[in-house]
């Protein structure tokens, strides 16, 4: 199977760094030179060591070669930048400088200035005068400026400066890696889900992805005609064999399959997993098999599998392919997460997109099922909520694209987590698949068959919730929540599973709620979702969520996030003081990035 850092085609975007200056030389410039390219390479360097693209591979900086005193040297940093496959750029500077002269122009490049605060020559002068040249030219920039006034020889980033680094650079590096890639349809529109209507506008000009497509029947053909690698296939079986213990049946008797039938199924879905992961980015080892064509993949960084109703209808649906391709390990080790959306929903497999590319941890999808409040739980099991369970919960549930990494089995000082790959142990991975039951697919939703993924989430993880919905007139909005998984005693948990189906993975909610608004209660959070599906995140990422949609001009119409966490292009302050009606006015009026 290809190596990890070359899963997609294209070559891992960069930050770049500029630093300028003062361009008067005779004693101005030259009594400058040193603390700019300072800062320059201890931004680099703190960048380097805290930042990772989703392979592990720690980002990489690129420096100008020469502090940037006018237009002449911002264009050789550009060049460079080009040639070097930046995406992001990030300007600091100690001092004044030439504002719209040495500002970076590149209108796709998310892009921030840092301003020293310092007393002999402020940066925040530059600064201002900067953002101010970006806002009159329709290019929205971050500025970063430290609340504490330095020492003009401090070789320290200030804490505050490090976290607005670090949120800036984590969503652009973000924007810059989704962008040339592609969205993999695999089918089509699924049991007239909107999200699946794929709206390819929406990926070209908000996103800077293409959209690729195929029929289902591709499946098919790859498996009749074995246009697989065999060697892993076998590999692939065997695994499961021994790590995906087969669940309950709770068919009727008359509708149940056979052992023969059954053990097919199961080669199907192996079969399955591995085309899936082909078609979205390509195997070398099928070209050594004679399939050229076939082994170079669509270069997918995200896809969606259509299966209800036609293929499930006919065949063993996609639950096993779903789940496994997105958690974080399979018959080869543990690995960089695939993300690929349950039933075509594209616009939630773009939040799994967002929240992956943010934390480089698995994602899970689920329906956003079911609100129960206190009242109900106690009517129904007898069982008085408490803790975070006490406003009620939402019962996240999906025969699909949950990541087994959802079951909270992988912990962080003790507790339940979800890490990205290269923290995960073996042990950790055992466990998570431990933890999985994978019943017999019920027959009522799937006449074809197949196999569901089956766990509980532990408790007490902090998890957000995203969602991005399509809507007329508008366009694109995201909606967050923010709050904690919860652990039902057992019984409990079985008593409310057993009113819907007992053979999907489940994850109670408890959303974080600020007693406004939609999140004046539990109730409002469920009542205000915009679709039927969201996907969540480990880890409170609200905020980077935020400046990463601010990049891409899509509003948030839905968060409960601290107002002192929110971190958005500082001419957003120009579209008014109430900071949420002005994200849609300024998304409104700058349009998407790659219009």
């Amino acid at each position: 199977m290809t190596a990890l850092s070359t899963r997609l085609k294209g070559s891992l975007p960069k930050i770049g760094i500029r630093p300028c200056i003062d361009g008067r030389r005779k004693g101005v410039r030259e009594s400058l030179e040193e603390q700019t390219m300072r800062m320059a390479q201890m931004a680099a360097d703190f960048l380097t060591a805290n930042l990772r693209h989703g392979d592990g591979t720690p980002v990489e900086c690129v420096i100008a070669d020469t502090c940037i005193g006018g237009v002449a040297e911002a264009a050789m940093a550009a060049e460079k930048f080009e040639r070097m496959g930046v995406g992001v750029s990030i300007t600091v500077t100690p001092c004044w400088c030439y504002g719209s002269e040495t500002i970076d122009m590149d209108p796709h490049r998310p892009k921030a200035i840092w301003g020293f605060n310092g007393t002999e020559r402020p940066g925040a002068v530059y600064l201002a005068a900067a953002l101010a040249g970006h806002s009159q030219k329709g290019l929205p920039a971050f500025g970063i400026y430290g609340k504490d006034v330095q020492d003009a020889d401090s070789n320290e980033i200030p804490e505050d400066v490090k976290a607005k680094l670090l949120q800036f650079a984590k969503a652009g590096i973000a924007v810059a890696t989704m962008r040339g890639k592609s969205y993999l349809s695999m089918g089509s529109v699924s049991m007239g889900i909107a999200g699946s209507i794929v709206d390819a506008d929406f990926f070209q000009t908000y996103l800077g992805m293409r959209n690729e497509y195929i029929d289902m029947c591709e499946f098919t053909r790859r498996i009749e005609e074995e246009i697989y690698d065999k060697v892993e296939f076998e590999k692939a079986l065997a695994w499961t064999k021994k790590n995906c213990k087969e669940g309950r049946d709770i068919n009727k008797d008359k509708n149940k399959k056979s052992r023969e039938e059954l053990d097919k199924d199961w080669e199907t879905v192996v079969k399955m997993t591995l085309i899936a992961r082909d078609l979205m980015v390509g195997n070398p080892r099928l070209a050594e098999l004679g399939f050229v064509e076939e082994s170079l993949g669509h270069n997918a960084i995200l896809s969606g599998f259509q299966g209800q109703r036609q293929w499930t209808d006919h065949f063993p649906n996609g639950d096993f392919m779903e789940a496994i391709m997105n958690s974080s390990f399979d018959w080869n080790g543990i690995r960089q997460a695939f993300l690929v959306a349950t039933e075509n929903d594209s616009l939630n497999g773009v939040a799994m997109m967002f929240g992956h590319l943010l934390t480089n941890t698995a994602q899970v999808f689920s329906d956003v099922r079911t609100y129960w409040s206190p009242d109900a739980i106690k009517r129904v099991t007898g069982y008085s909520v408490e803790g975070l369970a006490s406003n009620g919960l939402i019962h996240l549930i999906n025969s699909g694209s949950s990541a087994l990494d959802g079951s909270g089995e992988q912990s962080i000082e003790g507790k339940p987590a979800m890490k990205p790959h290269w923290e995960i142990s073996e042990e950790e991975a055992q466990k998570c698949l431990d933890a999985t039951s994978w019943p017999v697919a019920d027959l009522e939703y799937f006449r074809g068959g197949g196999y569901s993924s089956c766990f509980l989430s532990k408790g007490g993880m902090p998890i957000t919730l995203s969602r991005v919905n399509i809507i007329k007139g508008l366009g694109p909005v995201l909606q967050i929540a923010e709050g904690y998984t919860v652990e039902l005693p057992k019984e409990v948990n079985e008593a409310l599973d057993e009113r819907t189906n007992p053979t999907w993975p489940t994850t109670w909610f408890a959303p974080r709620l600020t007693g406004e608004g939609a999140f004046k209660d539990v109730y409002s959070v469920m009542a205000n979702w915009g679709a039927n599906h969201g996907a969540f995140s480990y880890g409170h990422i609200g905020a980077d969520l935020i400046t990463l949609a601010s990049m891409l001009r899509i509003p948030v119409c839905m968060h409960n996030v601290a107002e002192d966490k929110i971190f958005r292009p500082s001419t957003w302050a120009a579209f008014g003081m109430d900071i949420e009606g002005a994200d849609f006015r300024a998304c409104s009026t700058f349009g998407p990035i790659y219009k």
